[in-house]
């Protein structure tokens, strides 16, 4: 017990802090050997952050809503804001040549967004929606192959409204399917298997722990606890956390994941092991900023 908090101390002490600009004063610790670095974040669609590739310098992408970083670093995949040629795109940037192709995904009025890369790094999943009557519906999918630079869109009926698509270790898709989640084949989306009563996923990050032998999702409500472990090669939950994030961006490590918690009026992102304490904190989140949708994409170091 003694150690544990000695380390705990020690990670803080010698963190250096990055600034984050435009959320409120937001300053990110973080030590050399973290296994995953914090590579983007945004408020909204409205403004997003891209990390410098060298350094920690992050900078407003005044053109894209959304952008992700692929496994290794070197790629970032970014939707643009608008519609490009009454096109919604991904927009696909080398970080460390500043090269980048854009490559069409679905027309107007149809959008492609929340992007997901593959753990391989050569594919991105994207959440095809369109809105009616008011409301934005979730139609299918869309993978792009970052090397051939080409897209294919899937539409599946009968998803939930608020469904979303991300990638399973193995190269699956995963969404949430009624109390549960459901695996779709990329290439066609046929149903792959379905892992009923389990939660909904955690997102938007990976649920998946590194391994891939745990998989994190919001407890159905028929337990107290908030965030459940299922083990996806048995369909079961395997753990129930004793704690209440705001929001879960990931997984630290094995045996830690990346949470938002309330603290003190105001929130605090920090790391959470998986008996529901926090052994480190790593930034200090205010109300204000929390409440303009703050999100947060960290890359797994290679």
């Amino acid at each position: 017990m003694i150690a544990e908090v000695a380390l705990a101390l020690s990670l803080t002490i010698s963190a250096a802090p990055v600034d984050l600009p435009g959320t409120g004063g937001m300053k990110y610790r973080e030590n050399a050997g973290d296994p995953v670095q914090l590579t983007a974040y945004g408020l909204g669609t409205k403004r997003t952050y891209l990390r410098s590739v060298t350094g920690a310098a992050f900078a407003w992408e005044k053109t894209l809503g959304e952008v992700s970083v692929a496994p290794g670093g070197r790629l970032a995949a970014g939707v643009p804001a608008a519609y490009r040629s009454g096109y919604d795109a991904l927009v696909v940037t080398d970080r460390t040549t500043g090269d980048s192709t854009t490559i069409r995904t679905v027309k107007k009025p149809l959008t492609a967004s929340y992007a997901s890369w593959s753990r391989d790094g050569k594919k991105v999943a994207l959440t095809v929606e369109q809105k009616v009557s008011g409301t934005w519906r979730v139609l299918g999918f869309t993978v792009v192959d970052v090397a051939a630079k080409s897209a294919r869109t899937v539409r599946i009926p009968g998803l939930s409204a608020s469904a979303g698509f991300w990638w399973s270790p193995d190269g699956n898709l995963v969404s949430r399917h009624g109390a549960g989640l459901r695996l779709y084949r990329p290439s066609d989306g046929a149903v792959m298997r379905t892992l009923a009563g389990v939660g909904l996923p955690t997102g938007p990050e990976d649920a998946f722990s590194p391994s891939g032998k745990r998989l994190a999702t919001w407890c159905p409500s028929r337990f107290k606890e908030q965030l459940c472990l299922v083990d996806p090669i048995a369909g079961t939950i395997a753990q129930r956390v004793h704690v209440r994030p705001e929001a879960v961006f990931g997984w630290w490590d094995e045996s830690h994941v990346i949470a938002v918690l309330p603290y003190q009026g105001a929130y605090r992102l920090a790391v959470v092991d998986l008996r529901g304490k926090v052994t480190r904190v790593l930034a200090s989140v205010p109300a204000k900023t929390w409440a303009a949708e703050l999100w947060l994409s960290f890359t797994r170091r290679s």
